[in-house]
């Protein structure tokens, strides 16, 4: 008796962890989405009415509508670059022994835990360096100074065309490991079987491999849409005098915080949940 007791303690104490637990991950979100629907100028309580033009006034903030085509712009041309790269990446690593391989392996899974702060500085202090390079060479006659200085007239660089370099300088690295994990699970016979048959062996990787590696591919292009569309510390250093959500947000919040700012976020928070729904969903595919 005294055991079951124990075990009866032990379970009522593990439920209440969890609800003390998801009260204090869910309740700021669920205090946003009410805040959302308020009926007030101040995102704040006491509850004054149901209303949705909050996010009515989205739709007619051109500046904000302009910062989240940006944001879409970066994301998929991110998503697009790291998925093709990590890939190609992975498959280096798990079908290749060659010298060097576990530096290279630590160097393509360093910027994971190099703060993004220093990514954006290191590659913004590249790119300023690069630019005056470019500008020597020009007056020396270079056609490379011509070309590069065309391109930094642009303003891609800093702009979006540096936010895009600088977010995949650490987005590919966590496509490595997702794609990589997948890899590492297929039977390097079935691509030898399909070769044997008469295929090319970029045409058994295509036709064999890159099938088996799906639900990889997909959950590591949701992930890296996500991880690009609300990055805010290295997209910073880079925009240039183009803007993003997170940084068109950030702007919004210095002249004080509006209920738009809930609406901004609770849509966010819909897109965010159903991408992270499809992409465990196939992550998890066999």
């Amino acid at each position: 008796m005294k055991a079951q007791h124990v075990n009866t303690l032990q379970l009522w104490m593990y439920r209440l962890y969890l609800v003390i637990f998801f009260i204090y991950l869910l309740a700021p979100l669920i205090l946003v989405v009410v805040l959302a629907f308020n009926d007030s100028s101040y995102p704040s309580l006491p509850w004054k009415g149901f209303t949705l033009r909050w996010f009515q006034e989205l739709f007619g903030d051109n500046r904000l509508l302009l910062s989240i085509w940006n944001s879409l712009r970066i994301a998929i041309v991110v998503s697009v670059l790291s998925v093709f790269v990590g890939t190609a990446t992975s498959f280096a690593l798990v079908r290749h022994n060659f010298p060097g391989k576990n530096l290279f392996y630590a160097l393509a899974l360093g910027p994971i835990v190099t703060p993004g702060v220093i990514l954006g500085v290191s590659l913004l202090i590249g790119i300023s360096n690069i630019e005056d390079l470019a500008y020597m060479l020009k007056d020396q006659g270079s056609f490379l100074g011509t070309w590069l200085v065309a391109i930094y007239k642009t303003r891609l660089f800093p702009g979006l065309g540096g936010v895009v370099l600088g977010q995949a300088s650490f987005i590919i690295s966590f496509v490595i490991l997702t794609v990589s994990a997948r890899l590492k699970k297929f039977d390097v016979a079935l691509e030898e079987a399909a070769m044997d048959l008469g295929a090319s062996r970029l045409g058994a990787v295509w036709r064999i491999t890159i099938p088996f590696l799906k639900p990889a591919l997909f959950a590591s292009a949701i992930l890296a849409f996500l991880l690009s569309f609300d990055n805010f510390n290295t997209t910073i250093f880079l925009v240039g005098n183009e803007s993003t959500l997170p940084i068109h947000i950030f702007s919004m919040l210095r002249f004080g915080i509006t209920p738009k700012i809930n609406a901004i976020s609770v849509v966010l928070i819909v897109v965010t949940v159903v991408l992270g729904f499809f992409s465990d969903k196939f992550s998890k595919q066999e």
